[in-house]
C-alpha cells in the first residue's frame, strides 16, 4: 500500500456543526457531547448572533482567541446552568469562525460526512434556503445541499410564520432533515437536561450516530414514567 492510500484512508472526516442565534445554546452543547461521545470528530461554527445568545443563556463569551477553553466551559454546563456536571474532551473539536469564508468547510472538496444546525434561528433557515451563504453556517449548509450530504436543520422558534414554513419546505425538497426542537414526554423526563438530550438525541438519530441520551419508544404504555419512579 503506498503512502497516498494510507493517508487516505485516515482522513479527518468530520461532522460540521453550526450553531446559530436562536435561543436554545443548550441543545446544541447536547449534540456535541453525544458527538464526541460517539468517537465523531466536529468541526464547530458559532455565528455571531449565537455568541450574544450564548452569553445570554450560559454567561460565557465564546471568544476566537480563547474557543477551546470557552468551548470547554460551555459543554460542562449542564441544562440548568450548573457548571461542571459533564467532562468533555475537546480535543477532536476543529473551529472555524464564522466570518472564515475560506475556511475548510466552505468547499465541496472539504472531507465532512455531513451538517447538523443546532439550533437553527428562522433568518438561518431562511439564508440556507435561499442560499445567500452571508456567513460560513450559510456557506458550509449550501455546500452541504449541493454534494448531498446530510444535512440536519433543528429549528428553534414558535410561532412559524407563512415565509419560514415555506423555507422549511424548501429545506426539505433539497434533501435536508427539518426537525423541530420539540421534546416528547414519554421517556420519563424528570429534569430539563432529559427534554434538552430528547432533541439531541433525535439530532443525531436523524445523523445516524449511535447514542443514550435518551429512553426509546418500546411500545409499552407508562414505560417511561415506571422508569423515573425507580
Amino acid at each position: 500500500m503506498d503512502s497516498g492510500t494510507s493517508v487516505s484512508q485516515h482522513q479527518r472526516q468530520p461532522w460540521i456543526v453550526g450553531v446559530s442565534g436562536a435561543s436554545g445554546t443548550p441543545f446544541a452543547a447536547a449534540v456535541l457531547r453525544g458527538l464526541l461521545a460517539a468517537g465523531e470528530s466536529v468541526d464547530l461554527v458559532v455565528s455571531r448572533a449565537s455568541r450574544l445568545t450564548l452569553l445570554d443563556e450560559t454567561g460565557i463569551a465564546f471568544r476566537d482567541a480563547h474557543w477551546q477553553e470557552d468551548l470547554r466551559g460551555w459543554l460542562a454546563r449542564g441544562a440548568d446552568g450548573k457548571p461542571h456536571t459533564f467532562d468533555v474532551d475537546v480535543a477532536d473539536v476543529r473551529h472555524w469562525a464564522a466570518g472564515d469564508l475560506a475556511a475548510g468547510p466552505s468547499s465541496g472538496s472539504y472531507p465532512a460526512k455531513g451538517m447538523l444546525i443546532v439550533p437553527a434561528s428562522t433568518a438561518c433557515v431562511a439564508g440556507v434556503a435561499l442560499g445567500l451563504s452571508k456567513d460560513l453556517l450559510q456557506r458550509a449548509a449550501s455546500v452541504t445541499l449541493k454534494e448531498r450530504r446530510k444535512l440536519v436543520v433543528a429549528v428553534r422558534e414558535t410561532p412559524l410564520n407563512g415565509q419560514t414554513l415555506k423555507h422549511l419546505v424548501g429545506l426539505d425538497e433539497a434533501g435536508a432533515v427539518v426537525l423541530p426542537a420539540s421534546p416528547a414526554f414519554y421517556a420519563g423526563a424528570t429534569h430539563i437536561q432529559d427534554l434538552v438530550d430528547f432533541v439531541a438525541g433525535r439530532v443525531l438519530d436523524a445523523a445516524g450516530v449511535p447514542h443514550d441520551l435518551y429512553r426509546r419508544w418500546e411500545g409499552e404504555l407508562g414505560g417511561g414514567s415506571r422508569d423515573s419512579r425507580g
